[in-house]
């Protein structure tokens, strides 16, 4: 589970700055009609947003989890600064359950 887990945290952090520079360019493009900034960020959190969905409800099903939390981690993405606060608590769910899991063999 750790690969997954480690693929959602970097994924959450990258959508999350983008999203938080396209909410400036947003704020940039309708005070100074500058829309250089959305230009270029929107499409590119558009795409890591789509891979951002894919990675995280891959951990979902990993980590077997409910419907509702699953589509909250998943919208988590569409709120200034959210997916870094879903990121911890994933994070802390994640780590929670694989410490009381019991250890199995390889053998």
């Amino acid at each position: 589970m750790n690969p997954a887990l480690t693929r959602y945290r970097v994924i959450a952090w990258i959508v999350g700055v983008l999203l938080i520079v396209l909410t400036v360019g947003t704020v940039l493009k309708y005070t100074t009609e500058d829309e250089t900034l959305v230009a270029l960020v929107g499409p590119a959190h558009g795409f890591l947003y789509m891979v951002y969905l894919v990675l995280a409800a891959d951990l979902a099903r990993r980590a077997k989890w409910t419907l509702g939390f699953t589509a909250l981690i998943l919208l988590a993405g569409t709120v200034p600064f959210l997916s870094f606060v879903a990121e911890r608590v994933v994070t802390r769910r994640v780590q929670a359950a694989s410490a009381s899991s019991p250890v199995r063999s390889t053998v």
